[in-house]
Formats: C-alpha cells, structure tokens, sequence
C-alpha cells in the first residue's frame, strides 16, 4: 500500500466542494426561464391575410348566389288571354216566329248560336247589320254576356224600315257584332252562310213585294 503524503488534498475533493462555475440541470429536469414575450400587434402582412381572406369568402358566397340563381326554373311570362274575335263562334240556326208589334213593321227572326271557346267570359255589346233598310234586336238584348267554354242562344230580329234601300238577294248577308273581354274589344262581322242568305232574301220578298230592289 502506497503511503499517504501528508498534507495533499485530492483534486476531486476539491473540485466538487469549491467548484464556481454554474451548476448544469441534471438529466430528467426542466429548465425553467423567463416567460415568452406576449405576441406584438399584427403586422402588415398580417393585415392583408386577413384582407385576402375576407375577400376570397365573399367571392365563394356570391358565386354560390349565381348559382342558385342559374340553376332555379325560368319563370315564365302569364300568357295574355285570346282576343274575343278569336274566342268566338256565331253559327245560324234556323228561322223562328217574328214577335208582332202594334208600331214595327215586317220582320225576320232566326236563332244564332253563340259559343266562347276559351279565355275569359265575352260580353256582346252591340248587334249591328250593313244594310240600310234595316233594323236589328236581339234577345237577350244587348249588352249580354257569355261564359268560356258556354254557348247562348241568340235570337235576332230584322225589321224593314224602308223598302227602297232593303237588299233584293243579299248574297253573303252578315251581322256587325262588338265584343268585349279583359283582352281588348273589337267589332267582328259574321257571315251567316248561304242558309241565312236565302232565308232572309225569302223574308224581305215577303214583306216588300216589288219595292225592293
């Protein structure tokens, strides 16, 4: 065994109880610091972030707005009802009896068909014929009205207010009606036909003889 010098003291010894330098964290320990500094105010790249941002969420929402625009049904215009000359038909019927009066004169009486085929309800406002020597009424008198998808018996009387200007063979004879619906209101002529023709020349034979020409 190596003898003991007296008076040595051992370098670890030393080191270990008189050390200065800092001491180090062991292993397994944390290290505790000052706390971190609060975050500065936004810059301006922050500033325009956020712009850019904004901007690019608004562009999404109007663009979904077009397309549920785009995509929804067309709405289409309310189709304007017919005009009443395009929603009417006058058909002769037959003659009927001439009602008699104490201060008329002759007369000829026939019955009209009046049907409305489509559109709104007509209103027949006027019954109106070309000749001169002539007077006209109906029954139901005028102004009448009749409903879609209806027909209403008319019937028409012609008196003879002067022989002279009374027609001797009315070829195509026809009734000037006006015509009322929420469309507009025109005046319509109707020929009658060859039967109405005949049977009114007939009539007008009968009630003025010679005179008429």
């Amino acid at each position: 065994m190596r003898p003991r010098l007296p008076g040595r003291r051992s370098d670890r010894g030393a080191l270990g109880m008189s050390g200065t330098g800092p001491v180090e964290a062991g292993e397994g320990t944390l290290a505790h610091g000052p706390p971190p500094a609060p975050p500065g105010p936004p810059g301006r790249l922050a500033r325009r972030r956020r712009t850019v941002l904004a901007t690019a969420a608004a562009l999404a929402v109007l663009a979904g707005v077009g397309y549920l625009y785009a995509g929804r049904p067309e709405s289409r215009p309310d189709t304007p009802p017919p005009y009443p000359s395009q929603a009417v038909d006058l058909v002769y019927l037959d003659p009927v009896a001439t009602p008699r009066t104490a201060t008329a004169g002759p007369g000829f009486s026939f019955a009209v068909a009046l049907s409305v085929r489509s559109g709104p309800p007509v209103t027949v406002t006027r019954l109106g014929q070309p000749y001169a020597g002539l007077s006209v009424a109906s029954s139901p008198a005028a102004p009448f009205q009749t409903k879609p998808h209806s027909v209403r018996r008319i019937t028409v009387t012609l008196r003879v207010t002067e022989c002279d200007k009374a027609p001797r063979n009315p070829g195509l004879p026809f009734l000037d009606v006006t015509l009322r619906n929420t469309r507009a209101i025109q005046v319509h002529s109707f020929i009658l036909g060859p039967r109405y023709a005949q049977h009114l020349s007939e009539a007008l034979q009968v009630a003025c003889g010679n005179r008429i020409r």
